[in-house]
C-alpha cells in the first residue's frame, strides 16, 4: 500500500536541520491538494447523494478509526455552530468511542462486531448517507460499517489514501484521494490525514451551501452561541441588507437572532413569523425569497 511505503524523497530526512525537514513535509505536503483535485467528480457525486438524502429526512453519518475517526468528530462538531445544523444531522461514529479521541485504542479499528453495534446504537436507516473513511482503504471498522449500511439501504461513500482498495470497492461512491507515501512512512496522520480532512471539509461545506445554509458566500445561518457569533450576525444583517449596525442589531433581536429571518424582515418589510413562512416555503434558501 502506498500509505505504508517509504518516501525517497525523505529517505535522508533525520541528518536534516530543522529547516531541511519542515521543507520536506510542506513540498509534500502540496502534492495533498493536487490528489484530491482528481477526485472531484466523485466527491460532489457524494455531495448530491448527501444533499438528496437530507432533504428526504436522512442524515450525514461519517465512520473511522483512529485519526480517520478523529477528523470525522471534527468535521461534524463544527456543523452545528456554523450551519445551526441540529447534532445527530452529520454525526461522527468512531472506533473506541468518546475514550479513542484523546489516547490511542488501536484495537477497536478491527472490530467488527462493534462497528455494526455502534451503528445500531444510532439508529443507521435507509434514508441515511455513511460515509466509511479510512486512510489504508482495509480498516475492518469501516468496512463492516459499509456492509452494514449496505443491508439496511443506505448510501454509502468510502474515502481511502490507497487506489484500489477494498473500502473503494465495497462503497456505492468510491472516493480515492492518493497522495503517495509519507514523510515518515506509514503515519497517516500526516499527508493522508490531511487529504481526508480537505475531503471531509468539501462534504460538508457543498452540503451545507446546496442545503441553503449559505448566501454568496456568507454564513447566513450561523448560530449565534456567544459574543463572537453575535458580532458576525449583526455584520451579516448589514451587510445583506445595507442598514446601520444599529438597525442590524434591531432587526437580529426581532428574529431571535436568526440572520435570514432578519434579512427577510427587511428586504419584505414584514414581521418575523411572516419571514420565516417565506423562507419555510423556500426551503430554507435566501436567494430564492430575496434574490
Amino acid at each position: 500500500m502506498l500509505t505504508e511505503q517509504a518516501n525517497p524523497r525523505s529517505a535522508q530526512i533525520d541528518s536534516l536541520s530543522a529547516l531541511e525537514i519542515v521543507q520536506i513535509i510542506n513540498r509534500e505536503d502540496q502534492l495533498v491538494a493536487l490528489a484530491v483535485e482528481k477526485a472531484l467528480p466523485q466527491i460532489a457525486q457524494a455531495v448530491e447523494a448527501i444533499t438528496e438524502r437530507i432533504e428526504n429526512g436522512g442524515r450525514l453519518i461519517y465512520v473511522g478509526a483512529g485519526t480517520s475517526g478523529r477528523l470525522a468528530v471534527l468535521d461534524a462538531a463544527e456543523c452545528v455552530p456554523t450551519y445551526s445544523v441540529p447534532p445527530e444531522l452529520v454525526h461522527a461514529v468512531m472506533a473506541g468511542g468518546i475514550p479513542a479521541l484523546t489516547r490511542s485504542v488501536e484495537g477497536e479499528e478491527d472490530n467488527r462486531e462493534g462497528a455494526r453495534r455502534d451503528l445500531a446504537a444510532i439508529h443507521l436507516s435507509a434514508k441515511d448517507t455513511l460515509v466509511g473513511i479510512a486512510a489504508s482503504g482495509t480498516t475492518p471498522y469501516v468496512l463492516e460499517s459499509i456492509a452494514y449500511a449496505r443491508e439496511l439501504g443506505a448510501i454509502t461513500v468510502g474515502i481511502s489514501c490507497n487506489a484500489p482498495a477494498p473500502l473503494l470497492e465495497a462503497a456505492e461512491i468510491a472516493i480515492g484521494v492518493v497522495p503517495g507515501p509519507e514523510v515518515v512512512a506509514g503515519s497517516t496522520r500526516m499527508k493522508a490525514g490531511t487529504a481526508q480532512k480537505m475531503v471531509l471539509n468539501m462534504l460538508s461545506t457543498a452540503t451545507m451551501i446546496r442545503l441553503g445554509k449559505v448566501y454568496g458566500n456568507l454564513m447566513v445561518d450561523v448560530a449565534v452561541t456567544n459574543q463572537k457569533l453575535l458580532r458576525r450576525a449583526r455584520g451579516l444583517v448589514a451587510t445583506i441588507t445595507g442598514v446601520d449596525a444599529d438597525r442590524a442589531a434591531e432587526l437580529l433581536t426581532q428574529a431571535d437572532n436568526q440572520v435570514k429571518t432578519a434579512v427577510v424582515m427587511h428586504h419584505k418589510n414584514v414581521d418575523a413569523a411572516t419571514a420565516r413562512q417565506l423562507l419555510a416555503s423556500a426551503n430554507g434558501h435566501l436567494r430564492r425569497v430575496i434574490g
